[in-house]
């Protein structure tokens, strides 16, 4: 019997083709996303959760920006199942809109829109100097689905699109490298754009 996702979707058959994401984007079988703590104590212990799962508590404090709380999570946090029901219906969504495994369009997404270069700064001397640095890759998986959280949130919050409406668009939006309908691969651009400047 093979696992499915959410009882529904093969996982098994999606290939992560950025090979320098490959070791972290982790797309074993689960009947469940949630690993209920199990890695914390471990090496780079998020590459062994479910990329699903990622997602899934990546929406659970999606609304701070840096440390500025701009838009608040109050309303997001607190229940899995809730975030785990959201993003169930926002595969279902995408599964309607594209035709394709929905977990295989998330995967494209977070390739697409996950950073290559980002901008470090440090102190020589009395002044700052900001340097371009290569992005590690669990970093840029976390930043990835950071960014697609929070557009899509930034999206639904006091507005009549939905969460659901919102994420769905981001995800396929990232997945068809569409910079202007996706926050998430605007700000890769931006930031790219950022630190090839201070090369």
């Amino acid at each position: 019997m093979e696992i499915k996702v959410f009882n529904r979707w093969e996982i098994g058959n999606v290939v992560v083709n950025d090979l320098g994401l490959r070791r972290y984007i982790n797309l074993q079988p689960a009947f469940l996303p949630k690993s209920s703590g199990r890695y914390p104590k471990q090496q780079f212990h998020k590459s062994k959760m479910n990329i699903i799962e990622r997602l899934i508590t990546k929406l659970m404090v999606p609304g701070h920006r840096g440390k500025k709380h701009v838009i608040t999570s109050g309303r997001a946090v607190g229940k899995y199942q809730t975030c785990y029901n959201l993003v169930k219906q926002t595969f279902e969504r995408i599964e309607g809109v594209t035709k394709k495994n929905p977990v295989e369009v998330l995967v494209r997404a977070i390739e697409n829109s996950a950073l290559r270069e980002e901008i470090a700064a440090y102190q020589v001397g009395g002044i700052i100097v900001r340097r371009a640095v290569i992005t590690a890759p669990q970093r840029r998986i976390d930043i990835a689905l950071r960014n697609v959280v929070q557009a899509s949130y930034r999206k639904s919050f006091g507005k009549r699109e939905t969460m659901v409406d919102a994420l769905t668009n981001e995800i396929i939006a990232a997945y068809n490298k569409d910079a202007s309908k996706s926050d998430a691969i605007r700000e890769r651009d931006r930031t790219e754009r950022e630190s090839e400047g201070a090369r």
